[in-house]
């Protein structure tokens, strides 16, 4: 992110009918590093990672990295997107400097996403370097890179287009893709959207299965950013739900609670990633000019001077404090199961009843938040809390108040009697660390009031 245009055409985004083609998920090839497996992003052991952390401007601030990265870390964070110059525009960081970063990384337990930002904007940005040159820039360092697989995700370019011709996006996306593959790089290889991010064209996610399919490795991550054209939750349920159900992987790379270009919905983009296992890396940790200073997550890269948008990603719900995990390759621990893409009709019949007595000091509590809404429907999502002790399984009550109707659900198994509601965790979101959450989401629909209802939790 550097700047940003507000477009038009933006009504195509709702009323659009095409989507991104399913394609048959298919295993990764054997990989040094991460691979991905349908929507699913794994480590090289197979265990699912998703990206919580934050975007850092490493190439205009190259003395505050190591800081920076500390101080990221301490807040939660899992993962680091690192912007870095390609020498179109800025840098370049050579091979030296970047082996630093990727050392600072390593030693913050940080997954490090590397992106040449000088491509953005490409078409529309004066003096924006192409994919082709942010391949060079690539394969002049690969020596750095070489080898760290495990901490790395390559991020080709930022923004490689504007809304200039943005539909030489695939060509040029497939060749960049290509020449990595054939200059021996075995990374996981992230692609950023054209029309500055933000595909409001559908250009990427109307390609994104032949793109991926370019990848002799089947090791592409797609990356949407969400500003001003994300400003309502069924944009962007829309938009992520396609990749989800095409099982291609797709991570929110940028996003901001507010833009010079719209005000996006921040709390329906967190809530729809936890409730989906999509990463998402927050814009940015500080140093934000040319009137987006907003963005800045610290004032003046002060860990201790967290703004509001800062409080909002790391501590707020469904952000990067609650929902982080660390990864494996650094002895965290994370689920091999990711959630589900919401089931197209409920269970057939309920699950097995719960224990009518819990193991005692095994205990949780529920909260109940409203994401999104659009005329008479809705979406929510349930944040589940395991007390001073680990839980294996919980259950979460509630009666609607208002006459409230699931549309849809997933990350739980829902039954209904009336309007009295049993949700009951799935096989791979059942077990909750002490003091440790997770979430369920749904849609539903209301008519006049749509008062909340006061959930209960069990736990076993």
């Amino acid at each position: 992110m550097r700047r940003r245009r507000l477009f038009g055409g933006l009504a195509a985004l709702v009323v659009a009918v095409t989507g991104v083609v399913a394609v048959a998920a298919q295993p990764a090839q054997a990989a040094a590093g991460f691979t991905v497996s349908g929507s699913r992003i794994l480590e090289a052991n197979g265990n699912n990672f998703v990206m919580r952390g934050v975007n850092h401007a490493h190439t205009w601030y190259q003395d505050r990295t190591p800081q920076a990265l500390a101080d990221i870390k301490a807040l939660g964070a899992n993962t680091v997107r690192i912007v870095l110059g390609s020498g179109q525009r800025w840098g370049p960081d050579n091979a030296a400097n970047v082996s630093a970063v990727i050392t600072q990384c390593k030693a913050n337990r940080l997954i490090c996403v590397l992106e040449a930002h000088d491509t953005t904007g490409y078409g529309e940005q004066s003096g924006a370097a192409t994919l082709a040159q942010a391949v060079d820039y690539w394969i002049s360092i690969k020596s750095a890179l070489a080898g760290q697989e495990r901490y790395v995700i390559l991020n080709i370019g930022n923004e490689p287009y504007g809304n200039t011709n943005a539909a030489a996006w695939v060509a040029d996306t497939k060749n960049a893709i290509t020449r990595l593959r054939a200059a021996g790089f075995e990374h996981s290889i992230m692609v950023d959207a054209p029309n500055w991010g933000q595909d409001w064209q559908f250009t990427m996610r109307d390609n994104a299965a032949s793109v991926f399919a370019t990848d002799p490795q089947r090791n592409t991550i797609f990356s949407i950013h969400m500003y001003g054209v994300f400003d309502t939750a069924a944009e962007i349920n829309d938009y992520l739900g396609r990749f989800i159900t095409a099982g291609l992987p797709i991570v929110v790379g940028e996003f901001g609670h507010n833009h010079s270009d719209g005000d996006p919905d921040e709390d329906t983009i967190l809530a729809t990633a936890q409730s989906r296992g999509i990463g998402y890396l927050g814009w940015s940790w500080s140093g934000n000019g040319g009137g987006v200073e907003y963005l800045d997550l610290v004032t003046n890269f002060s860990a201790s001077a967290l703004t509001s948008w800062g409080q909002r990603l790391f501590n707020g719900a469904n952000g990067i404090k609650a929902t982080s995990r660390e990864a494996t390759v650094y002895g965290g621990t994370q689920p091999t199961t990711p959630p589900t893409t919401p089931p197209t009709s409920p269970p057939t019949s309920p699950p097995t009843s719960p224990p009518t007595s819990p193991p005692a000091g095994r205990t949780c509590t529920a909260t109940y938040a409203v994401t999104g809404s659009w005329g008479s429907g809705f979406q929510g999502a349930v944040t589940v809390t395991a007390g001073g002790t680990a839980i294996t399984s919980w259950t979460v009550t509630w009666t609607w108040p208002s006459g409230q109707q699931f549309t849809n659900t997933w990350n739980a198994s829902v039954t209904s009697s009336g309007s009295a509601i049993t949700a009951r965790n799935m096989p791979y979101n059942g077990s909750v660390p002490a003091r440790g959450s997770t979430s369920w989401g749904f849609t539903a629909g209301s008519t006049g009031t749509n008062t909340a209802p006061t959930p209960a939790c069990a736990a076993a």
